[in-house]
């Protein structure tokens, strides 16, 4: 029979080596601005996301790149996609104002009595009819400041033909030739963003303190509801872990569909876990008297096969997902297949094992023998 407890410090110490890094590297993001760690989407930070594509084939993301740094976006980011169009994210163009270009020298608004006088030299029996009644103060007319209210961006054929995006468009066209078609353009503002980022936060919080809640009632074991949780941690810095370095060395980002992965990550971990333990609670009644230590080890040996059954088949669906699935998703699954391996590791070999470590620590803080300690 193979001792699972009895090895878990080994279990210990691998989750140790796995989340360490990962953890290093979230602390990193915002001691370092963002420059190392975790990559954030225009979801999180605000900024305009640009899919398009030229006809020129052999453009590349260096040219259009300079090009930005030459019209004031020097922070934009161009890469190429897996079916050749350009992803460009600047800051939100969107919201910002265009720049001063060179436009017609306004007309000075003729005074009151300039007109009229004017008008009496243009037409004298206008002149006479008119100067009788109370001049009319000159209201503005609307040619008279045309960016006093931009308008909607219009759109021809996708392309953007005015604002500050249209202005890149044109010049965009200009340098590298014509825009063959733009898949995606969104733009989403930094207040936006911040609520995204808050939501996600209170969702996360709020499941785990659920979960939490339902395990600690259903078994009547607080020291089950805190391992199963601690577990849970240890799949959500695995995976944020592992996406903090995939961001510093390959630049992958973390999106709005990463908060679902993490949220379906947690539930699945947890569901494993629970398994466990009701097995783990069946197992103390029908062997009362035995050590705790090797109850646990027999209830997780009668339970590995179904949990490693039900994640094998997740896995080998989200494998398919990620080797023939779109560009879109790709990511999202990645995080989904990182979490349900990184679950079904920590449900049987870190959440029981640290169910026993505590019940161990309990009893020989209250002085019992080593004998009692075990069961």
């Amino acid at each position: 029979m193979f001792d699972v407890i009895g090895k878990r410090r080994w279990f210990y110490l691998l989750s140790a080596l796995v989340t360490i890094p990962g953890l290093l590297f979230i602390l990193a993001t915002p001691l370092t601005a963002g420059a190392t760690g975790l990559k954030f989407s225009i979801d999180y930070t605000g900024g305009t996301l640009w899919e398009l594509r030229f006809k020129d084939a052999a453009v590349t993301p260096a040219q259009v790149r300079a090009v930005l740094i030459a019209q004031g976006h020097a922070d934009s980011t161009v890469v190429t996609t897996s079916d050749g169009y350009l992803l460009i994210r600047p800051e939100a163009v969107g919201l910002l104002p265009p720049p001063p270009s060179p436009s017609p020298t306004p007309v000075a608004s003729p005074s009151p009595s300039g007109s009229a006088t004017s008008a009496a030299s243009a037409s004298p029996g206008a002149s006479a009819s008119a100067s009788p009644s109370p001049s009319p103060s000159p209201s503005p007319s609307p040619s008279a400041s045309p960016s006093a209210s931009p308008s909607p961006t219009p759109v021809v054929g996708d392309i953007p033909t005015a604002g500050e995006l249209g202005r890149l468009a044109t010049t965009l066209q200009a340098e590298l030739g014509p825009i063959d078609s733009i898949r995606q353009q969104t733009t989403v503002g930094p207040v936006i963003s911040a609520e995204l980022i808050q939501q996600a936060l209170v969702l996360i919080l709020v499941g785990s303190l659920g979960i939490l809640l339902w395990i600690t009632l259903r078994f009547r074991d607080f020291k089950m509801g805190v391992t199963a949780i601690t577990a849970l941690v240890h799949d959500v810095i695995v995976v944020v872990g592992i996406f903090a370095i995939l961001g510093t060395v390959a630049g992958i980002q973390v999106d709005a569909l990463f908060v679902t992965a993490m949220l379906t990550i947690i539930g699945f971990s947890v569901h494993d876990t629970i398994v466990v333990y009701d097995r783990i609670r069946e197992n103390r009644a029908r062997h009362a008297g035995e050590p705790f230590p090797l109850i646990v080890n027999h209830s997780i040996l009668q339970t590995i096969g179904r949990s490693l059954n039900t994640s094998a088949t997740v896995v080998m669906t989200l494998l398919a997902l990620l080797l023939f699935g779109g560009e879109g998703i790709r990511f999202f699954v990645l995080a989904l297949l990182i979490g349900i391996v990184s679950g079904t590791y920590s449900s049987i070999f870190n959440a029981s094992a640290l169910l026993v470590s505590w019940h161990e620590w309990e009893a020989s803080r209250k002085g019992a023998t080593p004998a009692l300690a075990r069961r």
